[in-house]
């Protein structure tokens, strides 16, 4: 017999995944919009927020590679 497999992305972690990633998107924008180099709010909003998605997507990438180790360490020490 197969065993059955876990479920691993379930609703409550995408919604989690989703706060995380808009908190740190947001958090982001407001420390960057102060950088950018120019005067025309538009600019700064575009600039900020192009800058702001880069780092959000990196930060994505971490988060899920995090749950991957996390769970195959929990998995490893059940064994």
């Amino acid at each position: 017999m197969v065993p059955s497999e876990e479920k691993h992305v379930t609703p409550v972690s995408l919604v989690v995944d989703l706060v995380l990633v808009v908190a740190f998107f947001a958090f982001m924008f407001g420390i960057l919009k102060p950088h950018v180099p120019s005067s025309d709010p538009r600019m700064i909003n575009l600039w900020g927020a192009l800058a702001t998605s880069c780092l959000t997507g990196v930060f994505w990438l971490a988060l899920q590679m995090f749950r991957v180790v996390f769970r195959a360490q929990r998995a490893a020490a059940k064994k």
